[in-house]
């Protein structure tokens, strides 16, 4: 079911998207050859307790995960797609590309979790690939149409405009620069939960056209893009998806509220 959010929902997380931005900001100021995904993660926690929040993905686990996810930042490295989680510890290296995927429950009420009258936080979610050092002119302009296929994906949410239009322009520009959209993961509603109906995919899907977008609807816009084939398989670590073909992968990711007019980005970080 999709949700629409009230007044003081928006407003709780529009509050904790504007910090999880700034946590962003954050990381991608401290990314160079030598540091650690360890360092990052310790950041990310640190960073998170101290403006009142919790993070979404540690402990994390959906009904369809045997083991709960055991970081508060995934930190994706060149041919890893998603979901790679910081620890155990690795180090960047120059030429290095690295997608960092972190939500947010914000406020964090400590409370009982099984008590279901217990005041809840909600949850914002966002990705950026960012060059550790100088990165080949494929890495760049791999990052550098994700970020557009974004931005392009962002600028269709409107009331009255269909949910495939997110994901045919997304497709659309990404194969016009001979990459491709990775089909298996989608974007996906966010608020009340880490992950929320609807689906959002990343490219053409004529049934989509029969869902509508309405005001106080909160989307995560995630185009995945990879610089060889589009099919990725499960890592080793039963956590992280990789490119099949071991091809560079880039993502970047919005929380993303339907507005009256058109839309507004609650986690906004340029």
């Amino acid at each position: 079911m999709i949700t629409i959010k009230n007044k003081k929902e928006i407003e709780m997380m529009r509050q904790g998207g504007k910090l999880l931005a700034q946590i962003m900001q954050k990381l991608i100021s401290e990314i160079k050859p030598g540091v650690s995904t360890g360092h990052l993660e310790k950041m990310a926690c640190d960073l998170i307790s101290q403006v009142g929040g919790r993070p979404s993905f540690k402990n994390y686990q959906s009904k369809y995960d045997s083991v709960s996810y055991p970081t508060a930042l995934c930190a994706s490295i060149n041919n890893e797609v998603v979901h790679s989680p910081a620890l155990p510890s690795r180090e960047l290296k120059q030429g290095d590309i690295i997608g960092l995927d972190i939500g947010m429950e914000y406020p964090f009420y400590v409370n009982n979790t099984d008590d279901k009258s217990a005041k809840r936080g909600y949850y914002t979610d966002m990705a950026r690939t960012v060059p550790v050092g100088k990165i080949s002119l494929e890495a760049q302009k791999l990052i550098d149409v994700t970020r557009e296929a974004l931005r392009l994906g962002v600028e269709q949410i409107r009331p009255g405009n269909t949910l495939n239009s997110i994901g045919r322009i997304i497709e659309n520009y990404v194969r016009k620069h001979k990459f491709t959209v990775v089909r298996e993961l989608v974007g996906h509603g966010v608020g009340h939960d880490v992950h929320e109906d609807p689906q959002v995919h990343n490219y053409n899907v004529p049934e989509n056209n029969k869902i509508i977008l309405k005001q106080g609807v909160v989307l995560a816009i995630e185009p995945m893009v990879n610089a060889g084939g589009w099919r990725i398989k499960s890592g080793k670590d039963g956590f992280s998806f990789l490119t099949a073909d071991n091809s560079l992968s880039a993502h970047f990711e919005q929380s993303v509220l339907i507005t009256e007019n058109g839309y507004e980005i609650l986690t906004d970080y340029e």
